[in-house]
């Protein structure tokens, strides 16, 4: 049985590596992990791991990203994918950005950079338990 993923999206790789560390620590071999550098990336992995029919339960993205905004990026995923839960990481969202993923992507939570490991799980599996 092919396990589900947990996907990390931020154009920091160190913020990536950090946020899998703790995924791991956390959930240890539950789940795969995948990471992308951008939201273009992030939307090519979507599509080859729905192609392979693996499911993807949730999407961690930071919101200060080139090209697209996390909050974009996420309304775009909650149009093809409404059931992956989205959580936002941020150090400078505005109020509107998060309003409107609230509203279009059916944003689970968002957390401020620096985050916690603590909230960042709780977060997540408290994500899981609306699936």
């Amino acid at each position: 049985m092919i396990k589900p993923v947990i996907l990390c999206v931020d154009d920091e790789k160190v913020i990536l590596d950090s946020l899998k560390i703790q995924l791991k620590k956390e959930f240890q071999d539950t789940y795969l992990y995948e990471a992308a550098e951008s939201a273009d990336e992030a939307l090519e992995i979507i599509e080859e791991l729905q192609d392979d029919e693996i499911t993807i339960l949730v999407i961690v993205s930071d919101w200060l990203m080139p090209v697209m905004k996390g909050d974009e990026f996420l309304i775009e995923v909650h149009k093809r994918f409404p059931k992956i839960v989205k959580i936002m990481l941020t150090g400078q969202a505005d109020e509107h950005s998060l309003e409107q993923a609230k509203k279009y992507a059916n944003l689970h939570s968002c957390l401020h950079k620096p985050w916690s490991s603590e909230d960042l799980i709780k977060n997540i599996k408290s994500g899981l338990s609306h699936i």
